[in-house]
């Protein structure tokens, strides 16, 4: 899509689904500021988190490799995961590179600053905050649980998610990055783990509500086991609505397209199943509704990466 002024699109999110859109939108605009969730306390991002006191890093080094300018020998070695070796058994290369890049360079930002040059990446990718953050959840029968993976893995339905700290402060060119946009994207990925808690920064929800750029939710073409069982694109409407006790979002896309018998066994296997629309109940939010095929050619019923991007630069054409 051909246009006289590369459009500003800030994203927000985590996860693989926010890598997932950065990729296709890289090929139409250099514009684009990733919001990245860092309240990660699994795998080899929470170990690093838990032995040296930094942020995790693992979102953020999908984030700067989806949007590596080309797919090169160096984005591989990011992504390498050493499967021996006691201490770095389990740990990303890129997660390693981006801490001892901290240590070299002073802070976190000027870290993902110096690696985005190593790997030419087409925009900023920003962490939601810089402070230590842990995420707590109230569940439906009035228990806390503590901490990102506990919380994924709790069988409870979750009530409201908040942060601990409550007031911890975004990245100032965050703030700048979705007042100056010409769209702000929501998702995909995770409701309760990967998009709310980024709403919930001191001032963020507050920015986008001031901001003219229309603001665009990525509904999840599949239910999240422990997160969002049976839920609707609605009820993710809904819930992010309760949790900031005003209404974001302008347009929400949906996926129309089919999922293959061989994709929904293996989803079932993992108690999900795909987000009915519930299309009245959005309506009667006030909400624009986009559908599309959107699925891809994977194993996995993930966007697909090109059609998505299509879609959202179609609207704001």
């Amino acid at each position: 899509m051909a246009t006289n002024r590369e459009l500003g699109i800030v994203v927000i999110g985590g996860g693989t689904g926010l890598a997932v859109l950065l990729k296709g939108l890289k090929k139409y605009t250099s514009r684009l500021t990733a919001i990245v969730t860092v309240s990660d306390d699994g795998g080899s991002s929470g170990r690093l988190r838990a032995e040296m006191g930094v942020l995790p890093p693992g979102d953020i080094r999908n984030c700067l490799v989806a949007l590596a300018e080309t797919e090169t020998l160096m984005n591989k070695v990011f992504q390498h995961r050493f499967q021996a070796g006691g201490g770095i058994q389990g740990h990303s290369l890129g997660n390693l590179l981006l801490v001892a890049m901290s240590e070299i360079a002073g802070d976190f930002i000027s870290a993902i600053q110096e690696v985005s040059k190593v790997l030419a990446v087409r925009g900023v990718v920003l962490p939601a905050t810089l402070e230590p953050v842990v995420l707590a959840a109230t569940m439906e029968n009035g228990g806390t649980v503590i901490g990102e993976t506990r919380i994924r893995n709790h069988e409870g339905k979750i009530q409201r998610i908040s942060l601990i700290p409550d007031q911890c402060l975004p990245v100032p060119e965050t703030l700048k990055a979705i007042q100056e946009a010409d769209a702000i994207v929501l998702g995909p990925g995770s409701l309760y783990t990967s998009i709310i808690p980024n709403l919930l920064v001191k001032g963020v929800a507050e920015s986008i509500t001031q901001a003219s750029a229309p603001v665009i939710y990525v509904s999840n073409i599949m239910t999240e086991q422990g997160e969002t069982d049976g839920f609707t694109a609605a009820d993710h409407l809904q819930s992010i609505k309760r949790h900031l006790n005003r209404q974001l979002v302008d347009f929400v896309i949906i996926n129309s397209g089919v999922i293959d018998e061989h994709r929904l066994r293996r989803y079932r296997q993992e108690r999900a199943i795909p987000v009915s629309p519930a299309y009245e109940d959005i309506q009667a939010m006030g909400i624009n509704i986009i559908k599309e095929d959107l699925v891809s050619n994977d194993d996995v019923a993930w966007h697909d990466s090109d059609k998505l991007a299509r879609t959202i630069l179609t609207l704001l054409d």
